[in-house]
């Protein structure tokens, strides 16, 4: 079943993310050790109003368990879910953290996707991005996109197929990534 993601997800919303993100989440919360990112990683999740809020999220469980997540946002909210996390890492480190521009403020944007490796091959990942493609039509959104990094072939060519095409090349976190956008009709 594919669910709104709840705030109780955080243990394993935040495992799933930083599955999915390794070096970003490390950026995004300031910490290196593992379980120190898990732990503001599940923070983030926990809180309103951030790009990682369980807000933006919808996972995929089984037997009621959380195995899979996607989490999303229209580009143009993106700096403002972001402050956030900025303030967290300004506090943090005392310095004013710049993050990439992921997404155009023009796109509905899947920030994170990922599914546990012990359910890998069963196409959740294809049931959460079509979930949240369908919810991003529902609110009014045209174009729903996301990066893939660039060395991530077999990534690319399950967006190909449900319907991303190619816009552009950009970096996240010093990692090549292509733009893929789909037109929501």
């Amino acid at each position: 079943m594919i669910r709104q993601a709840r705030k109780e997800d955080y243990k394993k919303a935040a495992i799933l993310i930083y599955d999915a993100i390794l070096d970003i989440a490390e950026a995004l919360t300031g910490e290196h050790e593992k379980e120190k990112v898990l732990k503001q990683l599940g923070n983030y999740f926990c809180q309103e109003k951030n790009r990682l809020s369980y807000r933006n999220c919808l996972v995929k469980t089984v037997d009621e368990v959380p195995v899979g997540i996607i989490v999303a946002y229209h580009g143009r909210d993106a700096y403002e879910l972001d402050e956030p996390i900025r303030t967290h890492i300004k506090e943090k480190t005392g310095q004013k953290p710049l993050f990439d521009q992921e997404a155009d403020e023009t796109d509905f944007y899947l920030d994170t996707l990922s599914v546990n490796p012990e359910f890998g091959g069963q196409g959740f990942g294809t049931e959460l991005i079509q979930s949240m493609s369908n919810f991003a039509k529902e609110q009014g959104y045209s174009t729903f996109s996301l990066n893939v990094e660039e060395s991530n072939h077999k990534a690319r060519q399950l967006y190909e197929r449900l319907g991303f095409i190619f816009k552009k090349r950009i970096t996240i976190n010093h990692h090549f990534y292509h733009y893929l956008v789909k037109t929501l009709s």
